[in-house]
């Protein structure tokens, strides 16, 4: 299975910054999508969810049979950077 962590970020963001150097502690493999580089995926993340929030994320689960498994947006799917971290990590033991 090659389940994949997708993350939005924005290069002035300090959450981003933040949320990513705690995956990064957490051993956390992800990729990272700046939101200007990648403004057209980011923007389609913003219209499925209602949320142009970051960090934001996407958790794939098999990109050969399910390409966008599940998208979470800060103050809608969670309320701080360690909640964001801990849906990710609980999504991996899975």
């Amino acid at each position: 299975m090659n389940k994949i962590v997708v993350l939005f970020t924005m290069k002035s963001c300090p959450h981003c910054v933040e949320m990513k150097e705690m995956l990064v502690n957490e051993g956390i493999d992800f990729v990272d999508r700046d939101i200007d580089d990648y403004e057209e995926e980011y923007n389609m993340f913003v219209e499925i969810t209602e949320n142009e929030y970051v960090p934001a994320f996407m958790l794939i689960e098999n990109p050969e049979t399910d390409p966008i498994s599940e998208l979470y947006a800060p103050d809608r799917d969670y309320d701080d950077l360690e909640d964001g971290v801990g849906i990710i990590k609980e999504w991996l033991k899975r």
